[in-house]
C-alpha cells in the first residue's frame, strides 16, 4: 500500500462523495445551460465570443503551493520520482457563459509534464469526481499511479468552478460543520424531522449568505465548458480525458456539448445517466448494501481471525445494526471530546467501504466501537466529510451540496421523503434511511435546478471507454452500460472490471491499467464487452 489505510479512505472518499442526495446527482439537459435561461443562437454567440476573448490567455505556471484549507491543507506537492515537478496555475474563465464580456472567475489547475516531450500527445485532463473534489489536492496523491500515462501526456487536473480554489462555494463555519455531522440524520419523531430540516436550510441559507454570487453558475454545464475553453488554452485540438465517478458524468455532458471535440477519453466508476435524484439515491443504497455484503462474506470466510462475531454475513451485518441501534440512542466516546454518533459511524462505515484496502479499518473500527471507542470510526468519518485532523473543513461538501442542487431539479418534502423510507429500506438496512432522509439535501436551495437527468448523447464523437467494476459501492455497475448506451453506438465502449471498491483503474489490476493504456496512448480502443477479472 503506497498510503496510510486511513489517507487511503479519504483519497477514495475524494472521488465520490456519500451524501444525503444523490452524490452523483443529475446533469444536464440538451438545451439549458446553467444560470439564466438564453436561447441556442444566444448561447452559441456568447460561447464564440467568450472563447475569442479568453481562449488565447497565457497561463503562468509556478511551483505549487501548500494545498489551501478549502482544499484540504497539508504540504505542498513533492515532485514525482523522476524528480519532474507539479506546476500550477490560473485560468480565467467567465462567471456566466450568457455573459461572456463580464465577470471573470479564475480556476486553479495543476500540471506535471510528460517524460517524452517529442511524442507528447497533449494534456490528459482528470476530474476525481465528488462533485466538489478538488483535483489540484487530489492528481499529485494519486500522481504515481498514472505514470505510465505521462509517457505522452501532461498531465492536468484543476479545481472546478465552487471548488477548492477556483471560487470555492463557503457556508459554515468549522464549529457549525461538527454540530451538523452530529445531527440525527435518520429522524424518528417529528421533533428530530423538524430540527433535521431546520439544520438543512440553515445550511443553506449559509451558503447563500457567503457565496450567493456564484450559486447560479457551478452546475455541470459550465462546467463542461470550462474544460473546452481549457482545452483551447492548452493547446490541444481534442479534449484528452480521464473522468472518476462524478466526472464520468461531467465527461459525458461534455461529449453532448461539444462532440466534435472529443479526444481520446476514459470513463472510471460511472454514474448512470438515465436515473433521476430518487433512482440515483437508491442505486447507491443497493451498492453500499452490496458493498457491506461483500465485506461481511470476506469477514466470515477469514474465520477466527476476523475480529466480528458472526458465523454468516447476515450474523456479522446484524451485530453492525445493533451497533448503530445503540449509537442512536447513547454515542460513544471519539476523538478528544467529540462523540461517534449513529449519523457518523454510518458515514465512517460508507468511507471504508469504498476501497477494499479499507476492509481491515471497518472491521478494527466497528470491534472498538463495539467496545466503546468510536475514535476510529469517527476518523473515518471525518475523512469523507472534509474534515481535517487540526478541525478544519475543506469545502468539498459545499461545493457538492452547491453543484447536485444547481443541477437537480427535484425539490423534496419530509413528508415525500417519509414516504419513500420503506423502498430505502429494502434497498439497505444499513444505509437506506440515511439515504432516504438525504433527499432533503436540496430542500430550501437559494437556487433552483435545470434538469431531472443529464443528455449524454454524442453522435460524432470519438470512441469514449466506459469501464463498470462490479463490485462498486457508489456507482453500481449498471451504469457503466446505461452510459455506454446513451453516448450512442460507436461512442461508449464498455468494459467490465470483476472487483471491488469503487471504480476500477486505481485498483492496480494488470488487465484494466493495460486496457486503458493501450488506448490513451497508443489509440487502440478495446473490444466492447471485455471483461477484467
Amino acid at each position: 500500500m503506497r498510503t496510510s489505510a486511513l489517507r487511503a479512505a479519504a483519497l477514495a472518499a475524494a472521488v465520490t462523495v456519500l451524501l444525503p442526495i444523490t452524490a452523483c446527482s443529475e446533469s444536464g439537459t440538451k438545451d439549458d445551460p446553467d444560470g439564466p435561461p438564453r436561447s441556442p443562437v444566444a448561447a452559441n454567440a456568447a460561447e464564440a465570443s467568450s472563447s475569442d476573448r479568453l481562449a488565447s490567455q497565457k497561463l503562468t505556471w509556478k511551483p505549487c503551493p501548500a494545498p489551501s484549507v478549502a482544499q484540504g491543507g497539508g504540504k505542498a506537492p513533492s515532485p514525482l520520482p523522476d524528480g519532474t515537478p507539479w506546476e500550477c496555475s490560473f485560468m480565467k474563465v467567465p462567471l456566466d457563459y450568457a455573459n461572456p464580456g463580464g465577470e471573470t472567475i479564475e480556476l486553479a489547475l495543476i500540471r506535471a509534464r510528460a517524460k517524452n516531450p517529442d511524442k507528447r500527445i497533449g494534456s490528459l485532463i482528470f476530474n476525481f469526481g465528488g462533485p466538489g473534489a478538488s483535483g489540484v489536492a487530489t492528481l499529485p496523491a494519486f500522481g504515481t499511479d498514472y505514470d505510465k500515462l505521462r509517457t505522452r501526456y501532461d498531465l492536468v487536473s484543476f479545481d472546478p468552478r465552487g471548488v477548492g480554489r477556483s471560487a470555492g462555494v463557503e457556508c459554515e463555519t468549522d464549529r457549525q460543520l461538527d454540530a451538523r455531522y452530529e445531527t440525527d440524520a435518520t429522524p424518528d419523531s417529528s421533533a428530530d424531522v423538524n430540527a433535521f430540516v431546520k439544520d438543512i436550510k440553515t445550511f443553506a441559507a449559509a451558503c447563500e449568505k457567503n457565496s450567493g454570487k456564484e450559486l447560479p453558475y457551478v452546475g455541470t454545464t459550465n462546467a463542461a465548458r470550462d474544460m473546452d475553453l481549457m482545452r483551447q488554452v492548452l493547446g490541444d485540438k481534442k479534449l484528452y480525458y480521464f473522468g472518476i465517478s462524478y466526472g464520468t458524468e461531467l465527461g459525458g455532458v461534455y461529449a453532448n456539448l461539444f462532440p466534435k471535440n472529443v479526444g481520446r477519453s476514459v470513463l472510471d466508476g460511472v454514474v448512470d445517466p438515465t436515473l433521476d435524484s430518487v433512482q440515483s439515491s437508491l442505486g447507491q443504497a443497493k451498492g453500499f448494501q452490496l458493498a457491506l455484503d461483500n465485506f461481511a462474506k470476506d469477514c466470515v470466510d477469514r474465520g477466527a481471525a476476523c475480529k466480528l462475531p458472526g458465523s454468516t454475513g447476515k450474523e456479522v451485518e446484524q451485530g453492525i445494526s445493533g451497533l448503530l441501534a445503540r449509537l442512536e440512542k447513547k454515542p460513544i466516546p471519539g476523538l478528544g471530546s467529540r462523540q461517534l454518533t449513529q449519523s457518523l459511524a454510518i458515514t465512517g462505515i460508507a468511507a471504508a467501504l469504498y476501497s477494499k484496502e479499507t476492509w481491515p479499518l471497518l472491521e478494527q473500527g466497528v470491534d472498538e466501537a463495539d467496545g466503546g471507542n468510536g475514535a476510529l470510526l469517527l476518523a473515518l468519518a471525518d475523512s469523507l466529510n472534509g474534515r481535517e485532523a487540526d478541525g478544519h473543513y475543506n469545502n468539498l461538501m459545499a461545493a457538492n451540496t452547491a453543484i447536485n442542487c444547481a443541477d437537480s431539479k427535484q425539490r423534496f418534502t419530509a413528508d415525500q421523503a417519509m414516504a419513500k423510507l420503506p423502498e430505502f429500506q429494502s434497498a439497505s438496512p444499513v444505509f437506506g434511511d440515511y439515504l432516504g432522509w438525504g433527499l432533503l439535501a436540496c430542500t430550501g436551495w437559494p437556487v433552483a435546478g435545470v434538469w431531472e437527468t443529464p443528455d449524454v448523447r454524442a453522435p460524432g464523437a470519438a470512441p469514449i471507454l466506459v469501464i463498470g467494476n462490479t463490485g462498486d459501492p457508489a456507482t453500481p455497475y449498471k451504469g457503466a452500460k446505461a452510459m455506454a448506451d446513451a453516448l450512442g453506438k460507436g461512442v461508449g465502449v464498455e468494459l467490465t472490471y470483476e472487483g471491488q471498491g469503487h471504480g476500477a483503474y486505481n485498483s492496480g489490476n494488470a488487465c484494466v491499467q493495460k486496457a486503458v493504456g493501450s488506448y490513451l496512448l497508443d489509440g487502440k480502443v478495446p473490444a466492447a464487452g471485455t471483461v477484467c477479472k
